[in-house]
């Protein structure tokens, strides 16, 4: 299969022949990758690293207008034969990312096992744990699953509470300073902080139970979810930061079940160089996410066009 380069001159050579070169390369791998698995394929792409900026931030992480898209390009598949999900996205809301899943699963009966070419982090490695199995590489990366409450980590919050409390107690001098510090925050922020948390660990550890560790012994399947999700919620030990990259080695030290690339050489191949078409598709367009299926039916949301000089 074509590396990066190789895949950038078929679309440059495509282009003499082709109005839509992009569009075409990237769906005649697709359609290879779902020949190789003998199973469906959705592609949830986002171009987040491409198109950066706050302007984009709501259209490219993941939110309730994907489900229209997963809608249309579900449409047609024969769902029995399971679906193959391959994610690339920096996360989103954790309410939308709930209902997705609930609708996958529902569609599928839970046969859908999920890639990761590069990142999936947040909102996006809570989908990757709801599946049988995370395919991973060498340098494909999840993340925290830690809640972010208008961009404030929730367990950061909770932990400056408790710092002002202990504080205080030991220093009651200490209470002007602290009052600037906690007067940022409003009322019920706490309590939603909490909430959010409680239910990130809900949603994640229900599906690798009744997902990723079916069939293993009830009291074993909750234990190792625990586990995990005991380790990817938790902010002030072991992941310090939100957007910290877990790999391949060490998602498989704390008990996720990893399939990794690198056991099938044709299948990695693959699964790279339709990496390489959606990254090449964002860096050579307006396009900033696209979910797309093996049928080459996709849903695309572009990027706003800029403004003509002169004008705001």
């Amino acid at each position: 299969m074509p590396h990066w380069g190789q895949v950038l001159t078929e679309i440059q050579t495509t282009q003499a022949t082709d109005p839509s070169p992009l569009d075409s390369v990237r769906r005649k791998y697709i359609a290879k990758l779902a020949e190789k698995r003998g199973r469906n394929i959705i592609a949830y792409y986002s171009g987040w690293l491409q198109k950066p900026g706050a302007q984009h931030a709501h259209q490219s992480s993941i939110n309730d207008d994907d489900m229209n898209a997963f809608m249309a390009v579900m449409h047609g598949l024969d769902r029995k034969k399971g679906l193959d999900l391959l994610l690339h996205t920096p996360g989103g809301g954790m309410a939308a990312t709930e209902s997705l899943i609930n609708y996958l699963h529902k569609m599928f009966n839970g046969d859908i096992e999920a890639f990761v070419p590069q990142i999936a982090m947040s909102a996006g490695t809570m989908i990757a744990c709801s599946c049988k199995k995370i395919h991973m590489g060498k340098q494909s990366s999840i993340g925290p699953i830690d809640p972010q409450i208008n961009g404030v980590p929730a367990h950061g919050v909770i932990k400056e509470f408790e710092d002002a409390l202990q504080w205080i107690k030991s220093d009651p001098a200490a209470i002007s300073l602290w009052q600037v510090i906690i007067g940022k925050y409003h009322p019920t922020l706490l309590g939603e902080c909490r909430n959010a948390i409680k239910l990130a660990n809900e949603i994640v550890r229900d599906r690798l139970k009744n997902v990723m560790f079916f069939g293993m012994p009830k009291s074993k399947a909750a234990s190792k979810a625990k586990r995990i999700v005991n380790y990817l919620n938790e902010h002030n030990k072991s992941n310090k930061v939100h957007d910290r990259h877990i790999d391949m080695d060490k998602a498989i030290r704390f008990g996720l079940k990893i399939e990794p690339l690198e056991n099938d050489n044709e299948l990695q191949d693959l699964v790279l160089t339709v990496h390489h078409c959606y990254i090449h598709t964002f860096s050579n367009s307006r396009c900033l996410k696209i979910t797309e299926n093996q049928c080459g039916v996709a849903l695309m949301g572009q990027a706003p066009s800029p403004p003509a000089p002169g004008r705001i």
